[in-house]
């Protein structure tokens, strides 16, 4: 019995480290031993005591700890197995959530989660079609509309009021939303359990926030990412600079190689690098700050205005359907991320007549207005999705920015298999400039740290 138990917690360990693994978070041989040893010494009993170490054994930072969190409940819930009862009685279970909000008794809490799936949240008659539903648990249970009683109960136990009552009526917010979590935890183990854990930890558990598409991105994950931007443009730096002193030391110059030789009877011996002078690039960015693309083009000038050191020049323009030169806009905000977009729409004129993006005229008055801000040593980076809303592309503008720059390189936030559908000009621009999906910050640094001039 004992080996078989083992066998199922060994299991479940590789299941958890295999999870992780798909969702990006880097976890070695090593760590799994770790893990392992932890699970021994720490045993089962005390579940949020094996989840801190499994957490200290297996995670390098603290941006992996939601993926861990997610999954961990999957593969070690509080109970195992269906249901066991049939709708329960709504009002005595209100009674003791209630007393447990009130004695923030997370333990309690805990257990009534499981019993309010078990009595509500199940949908479905035949075995093929049953569930079970987060959604339609709260809906029933309703448990924010218990915050009043809870309040007025703590309130006349502990003899509180006055200004203490906001920060009450807080922190029974903050109860009540970790007894939904609690719920939407055990809803997802129920559905796990009967389409297999790893499906769901794959597709259920939400990706670390380097893995966000920019495009499907809500404020909170874009406010995380924003928060991410010095440690990834300090180690793109670091890139950056030993590419720079490798590029340094020259390639051979097969001429003065073969010349030296003669002396050796035509060995070479010692061969002759081209010394090269390396100067800091240009860089200029064009930047579609139009609708659900703005917090694409948002992180990528913080991250860029964040590498300043490793240019000798940085321009940055943003475009609607009128293009603007906002690079003082982002040097003065750099301590204000998240008033960026803001900025930009109400300080720079980046629309005309309408809001809707057009690549065509913005494009062509860059041409016309901005033309000294590129030259041979500039690399440019358009960064937008290519959506013209079927407006004449200008073509020819942007065959006038590849002529006078050094490098021209498109970073579209869209997945590649919708380049081309609707009024999408992806195709038409990719023909004339490399361009490059970039859907997520993950992509966007190794893009960041691969095409970057040096």
């Amino acid at each position: 019995m004992n080996a078989v138990a083992d066998s199922a917690l060994a299991a479940r360990l590789t299941g958890l480290v295999d999870a992780l693994r798909s969702h990006g978070v880097r976890v070695g041989t090593g760590e799994t031993v770790d893990a392992a040893r932890a699970t021994e010494a720490l045993g089962l009993a005390d579940r949020e005591l094996l989840r801190e170490g499994l957490a200290a054994t297996l995670l390098h930072g603290t941006a992996q700890r939601p993926v861990f969190d997610a999954v961990f409940d999957l593969y070690f819930p509080r109970g195992v197995g269906a249901p066991e009862g049939g709708r329960g009685d709504r009002d005595e279970l209100r009674e003791r959530l209630a007393a447990a909000l009130a004695d923030n008794d997370t333990a309690l809490m805990g257990r009534l989660a499981v019993e309010a799936v078990d009595g509500f949240g199940g949908y479905g008659s035949s075995p093929g079609s049953d569930g079970w539903s987060s959604y339609q648990t709260l809906e029933q249970l309703r448990p924010q509309t218990l915050l009043a009683r809870v309040r007025d109960e703590v309130r006349g136990r502990d003899g509180s009021a006055g200004f203490g009552d906001r920060l009450l009526e807080d922190e029974i917010r903050r109860r009540i939303e970790e007894f939904r979590r609690m719920v939407a935890v055990e809803a997802r183990r129920r559905v796990a359990e009967r389409r297999g854990r790893d499906e769901i930890a794959r597709r259920a558990v939400a990706p670390t926030a380097d893995r966000v598409d920019f495009l499907f991105a809500g404020k909170d994950r874009l406010a995380e990412l924003r928060r991410t931007v010095r440690p990834l443009a300090r180690k793109l730096a670091t890139r950056l600079a030993a590419r720079r002193r490798r590029a340094a030391r020259g390639s051979i110059d097969l001429r003065r190689t073969l010349r030296g030789s003669l002396s050796t009877g035509g060995v070479p011996m010692r061969p002759v690098l081209r010394r090269r002078r390396p100067a800091r690039p240009e860089l200029v960015l064009l930047c579609d700050v139009s609708g659900s693309v703005s917090g694409f083009s948002d992180f990528t000038m913080l991250l860029v205005q964040a590498l300043h050191d490793q240019f000798s020049k940085v321009r940055v323009f943003a475009f609607v359907n009128r293009i603007d030169e906002v690079t003082g806009l982002l040097v003065r905000g750099a301590a204000d991320p998240e008033g960026l977009g803001a900025r930009i729409q109400g300080e720079a004129a980046v629309t005309g007549r309408h809001g809707s993006s057009d690549y065509g005229t913005a494009l062509g008055e860059f041409a016309e207005r901005y033309a000294d801000a590129v030259g041979p040593r500039t690399t440019v980076f358009v960064l937008g999705d290519a959506r013209t809303n079927t407006a004449d592309p200008n073509l020819a503008a942007v065959r006038e920015l590849v002529r006078r720059a050094r490098r021209v390189h498109w970073l579209n936030p869209e997945q590649r298999s919708r380049w081309g559908t609707g009024d999408s000009a992806a195709p038409a621009y990719a023909g004339l400039v490399e361009m490059h999906e970039c859907r997520n910050a993950r992509q966007l640094s190794a893009l960041v740290g691969g095409l970057l001039p040096v």
